[in-house]
């Protein structure tokens, strides 16, 4: 506190940090803003001018710029609030459900601003490994034979992780949320502050002014970080006014000079710091700690002396200027390269733009066209950045590029889809017909309609891939029901067709002994036999070779009693076609058919055939051995003719 002659005692005045202007001499503001400080009017008491109208304006020099971007990173990094970082760990042997526990461990609980850079990373990470699984569950998807507009893949884990970033980002907004709430409080209170201060320089009252000053200065410090788009004003409105206090103080120099050489010794080391920060190989790390040096010379260290006070200031904006051309310089080597990506990029929109697919027929052509521009689009994403005032034009470019590709693509797989949906109808249709008809109990128009059926499904084309498994399980089951229920009857019939084939041959067995017995035969006992063997029924499949032995058997017993055979002929005929009308085996009965009708056709050619050549046989009587001949053969193909007729007449009766 002030003393009776409104001295500052000496054991007071401990506070390096504030500047301590002599009372005899004009002020020199100390600006860390400028390279060349410009002097600050002295201010009376009663003086308010804002800072900003006490420097003059003048033209910003290339080591101002330097300067002023330090500030703004300065201002930028106002904002943020202390933190331990969430020690890095490398996730890159993680599985994906591994990633998914840890995401969740650290937001459950860490602090949401410690995690940020561990977030990113196993986003990072989840999403490659994921995109490694899409594509190749993608390429099994197509390897099988499916459509890439129908691909879809749904995995829990994924569901999980969406869920888990999703709690991340509420709590993420809602921590910026507060932080914002809390920097617009603490701009609050330090303008406060700075009033409180301007209201104790205006009044300049002696007796507790000083230990009203400390009061503000350490409530001050004690606020916390303020909004950065306020913080370069805020700070220099609070340290102009600190200044004004300070002159209307009178210290010894004494304690001044100390205070000046104990802020420039605390200079020169900045100095040193930010001229060792040249030889770094990371020019973003060295500008990172020239900000913080920057932080430092601006908020902990005071003025020093008037002789001092340009050379040590030269000296470091010297090295800020130095570190602040080298991290120039490595952008515009960027910037070089960014230049040479304008080309290279283009040459691959280009491609796209020229890629032809007006030949492209079936789903195979476009998915090979597909597979082309993800493999130029993978090209311009891997050729990396262009300079930012080329960017919008060239982006919009390679959108344009995709969006004519995707256009055609998407109206010939609309122009499928709806095929798609056509061909699901249709089978539908068939899947209703096939219920319709499973528990018939007519075998045989159940059986015909199920085979079309069939048929017709496999001429069907795809249908969208999310109803085809259940359609043809339904078709399927269908199917399988009617088929299972016709082949137990079948198993159920087999049991009788075999006893009727031993039965069939027992009665073969008792008609060779009647044979070998030389039993004389009529033909009504031969008709007797074809009766009876024709009543007891269908044989197995594989065992018709039975209905032969029986046909020699009765063409053995015809030729050895003497039977007419026209009407041998005709039994036999009316045994074969009746085993057919059994068998229902219509297909030979049409075979039989037209057999029968070649068959006359030949004996007609046959007949007109030799009675022309009697025609050209001049000067021969009919006792000619060679036209009796052909008279003998004329009459045997005229009874042959003659059976052919009869059992064609004998087929046109039957209805089938």
């Amino acid at each position: 506190m002030l003393d009776e002659t409104n001295e500052v005692p000496l054991e007071e005045t401990n506070d390096s940090t504030l500047p301590t202007p002599d009372k005899t001499a004009p002020v020199i503001k100390e600006n860390a803003e400028i390279s060349n400080e410009e002097p600050v009017k002295e201010v009376e008491a009663t003086d308010t001018v804002e800072f900003n109208d006490l420097v003059e304006e003048k033209e910003t020099s290339t080591e101002d710029k330097a300067i002023i971007e330090i500030e703004d990173k300065i201002a930028e990094s106002s904002e943020q609030t202390a933190h331990d970082n969430v020690e890095m760990v490398d996730y890159s042997s993680f599985s994906l459900e591994e990633l998914v526990e840890e995401l969740t461990t650290l937001i459950k609980d860490k602090p949401v601003q410690s995690i940020n850079n561990n977030v990113n990373k196993i986003k990072n990470t989840f999403n490659v490994k994921f995109g490694a699984l899409l594509k190749a569950e993608k390429e099994k998807f197509l390897a099988e034979g499916g459509n890439i507009i129908d691909f879809q893949y749904k995995n829990p884990v994924k569901t999980s992780y969406n869920s888990i970033l999703y709690d991340f980002k509420i709590k993420r907004n809602e921590f910026f949320a507060s932080q914002e709430k809390q920097l617009n409080e603490n701009l609050k209170n330090k303008l406060e502050i700075i009033e409180e201060l301007k209201h104790l320089v205006d009044t300049a009252h002696g007796g507790n002014m000083y230990n009203s000053f400390k009061v503000l200065q350490d409530r001050w410090r004690a606020i916390g970080p303020i909004p950065k788009a306020k913080y370069n004003d805020a700070w220099k409105t609070y340290h102009h006014h600190v200044e004004r206090f300070y002159d209307l103080l009178h210290i010894s120099n004494d304690l001044r000079d100390l205070d000046f050489k104990h802020n420039l010794e605390e200079k020169i080391k900045l100095v040193e710091r930010a001229e060792a920060l040249d030889k770094l190989v990371d020019i973003n790390e060295a500008f990172k700690e020239l900000q913080v040096l920057h932080k430092l010379w601006k908020e902990d260290v005071g003025p020093v002396s008037r002789e001092n006070r340009e050379a040590i200031w030269k000296k470091f904006s010297d090295a800020t200027k130095k570190v602040h051309d080298k991290r120039h310089e490595f952008y515009r080597g960027l910037k070089s390269k960014f230049e040479e990506n304008i080309d290279k990029k283009l040459e691959v929109v280009a491609k796209i733009d020229a890629l032809d697919t007006t030949r492209n027929k079936s789903r195979a052509d476009w998915q090979k066209s597909i597979s082309q521009i993800e493999a130029l689009r993978e090209q311009f994403f891997a050729i990396g950045q262009v300079p930012r005032a080329k960017s919008d034009e060239i982006w919009n470019k390679f959108k344009n590029a995709t969006k004519k590709f995707n256009s055609a693509k998407n109206k010939f797989f609309k122009d499928v889809k709806k095929d798609y949906l056509d061909n699901l109808n249709k089978k539908k249709a068939l899947i209703e017909q096939a219920n319709a008809v499973k528990d018939s109990e007519d075998w045989d128009m159940a059986t015909d309609i199920m085979k079309k059926i069939q048929s017709d499904w496999k001429k069907i084309g795809h249908v969208p891939r999310k109803y085809s498994d259940k359609l043809w399980k339904e078709f399927k089951d269908a199917c399988n029901h009617y088929f299972d229920r016709l082949h137990d009857k079948q198993d159920e019939g087999n049991k009788i067709e075999i006893e009727v084939y031993n039965k069939k041959k027992e009665l073969i067995a008792t008609i060779k002994k009647e044979v070998e017995g030389k039993v004389e035969f009529t033909i009504d006992t031969l008709k007797g036999y074809v009766n009876d063997w024709k009543a007891l029924g269908k044989v197995p499949y594989d065992m018709r070779h039975i209905e032969g032995k029986f046909n020699k058997l009765i063409d053995k017993i015809a030729e050895s009693n003497s039977m007419d055979k026209e009407t041998v002929e005709m039994v036999k005929f009316e045994n074969l076609v009746n085993g057919y009308l059994e068998q229902k085996n219509f297909r030979k009965l049409d075979s039989e058919a037209m057999f029968v009708r070649k068959k006359i056709d030949e004996s007609v050619k046959e007949i007109q055939q030799l009675e022309n050549n009697i025609g050209f046989l001049s000067n021969v009587t009919e006792d000619n051995p060679l036209v009796k001949n052909v008279r003998v053969q004329i009459e045997g193909h005229k009874e042959t003719l003659a059976i052919w007729k009869t059992k064609l007449s004998y087929l046109r009766k039957l209805e089938y």
